[in-house]
């Protein structure tokens, strides 16, 4: 797969979860089994900004060249995003926050790291 395409798909991905975690962050949870106060709504939108935030960047950084350093410090940020995003939604489905949906988030993450892995390592 090239870079482009990766990109485009994780935008794309971004962008949903970004919309769902800032409209509506209740019925997002929900669907997780996971039942959010107040407190956890405000902090619920503020994860869907700043998945709002990545699309975009990755939108906009999909088209640049390879050896562009800020698409290499894009790359790394998003990789060091998502395999965070990997190791904490493994240990929150580990334990069984929410339901058996929780897994979708820990495969979600984990595609995601490893494909920016592979931009970033790649010779």
């Amino acid at each position: 797969m090239k870079l482009n395409v990766f990109m485009s798909i994780s935008a794309v991905v971004a962008l949903l979860f970004g919309l769902a975690f800032l409209l509506m962050p209740v019925q997002t949870m929900s669907m997780y089994g996971v039942a959010l106060d107040v407190s956890g709504q405000y902090i619920a939108r503020y994860l869907g900004s700043a998945f709002l935030g990545i699309a975009l960047i990755n939108w906009f950084a999909r088209n640049s060249q390879p050896k562009n350093e800020a698409l290499r410090a894009i790359i790394v940020g998003a990789f060091i995003l998502t395999l965070t995003g990997f190791i904490a939604s493994f240990f929150d489905a580990l334990y069984g926050v929410g339901n058996s949906l929780v897994w979708s988030t820990v495969i979600i993450y984990f595609l995601l790291a490893v494909g920016y892995g592979y931009f970033q390592f790649k010779k």
